[in-house]
């Protein structure tokens, strides 16, 4: 079966970005968001960091060793951007200045909740940096990750196991597999892989779902 790749979540996730949102895109698989989304959109994003207002590189840029996103990869100003310190960074996640974070996660409940800072294994290094901040401040969280871990175990779960990092806060769910909406009724699939059905989606989850009225076909 193939599956949606990182680079088509990420531009399923762009394309759901309202117009003028100030965004901030966490650490690993959300920063490829910003590749994919239209500069006539006027989308600004933020990296706890310090910047606001920053895209990728082109590829004939040279590369600002002093310019770089959550991820530690290269940058670029746009227009009016401004760089901050971290007390002003941090204060613009938790005071409700960001329109919507992007963040990606070890679980998600269907409440809502989630996990995505410490697995509690042995050997594991907590890192929570900003996430708690930001799903506190933000006002819409969308959360990208691949649907089950590498040995089949569910990440959609009906209580999250690992240290949470916020709960009930979570919006939609972007996987490998489907985009999912969290709702106060339960977990609703808006967007499923072509060619996979409700049931062998069901089967890989570890909670129940419905399918959205106007559920749409996901190409890979």
């Amino acid at each position: 079966m193939h599956k949606l790749s990182r680079e088509r979540m990420a531009k399923l996730v762009a394309g759901d970005i309202e117009p003028n949102a100030y965004v901030n895109l966490g650490i690993g698989m959300p920063t490829l968001v910003a590749d994919h989304l239209d500069p006539a959109r006027g989308v600004i994003l933020h990296s706890e960091n310090g910047i606001l207002g920053m895209r990728g590189l082109e590829d004939d840029e040279v590369a600002d060793p002093d310019l770089m996103n959550a991820t530690k990869e290269p940058v670029m100003l746009v227009p009016g951007s401004s760089i901050t310190d971290h007390v002003v960074s941090f204060c613009m996640m938790r005071g409700g200045h960001l329109d919507l974070t992007v963040l990606g996660a070890f679980q998600v409940s269907m409440f809502g909740d989630i996990a995505n800072w410490d697995t509690g294994q042995t050997g594991s290094i907590p890192a929570v940096g900003g996430a708690m901040d930001l799903v506190a401040g933000a006002r819409k969280i969308f959360v990208m990750m691949q649907h089950q871990d590498k040995d089949g175990s569910f990440k959609i779960v009906p209580e999250c196991t690992y240290p949470l990092t916020g709960s009930r806060v979570v919006d939609r769910i972007y996987t490998d597999l489907a985009v999912i909406d969290v709702l106060p009724e339960g977990l609703e699939v808006r967007g499923l892989l072509d060619g996979l059905t409700l049931d062998q989606l069901q089967q890989r989850t570890g909670v129940p779902l419905r399918l959205a009225a106007h559920c749409v076909a996901l190409q890979p």
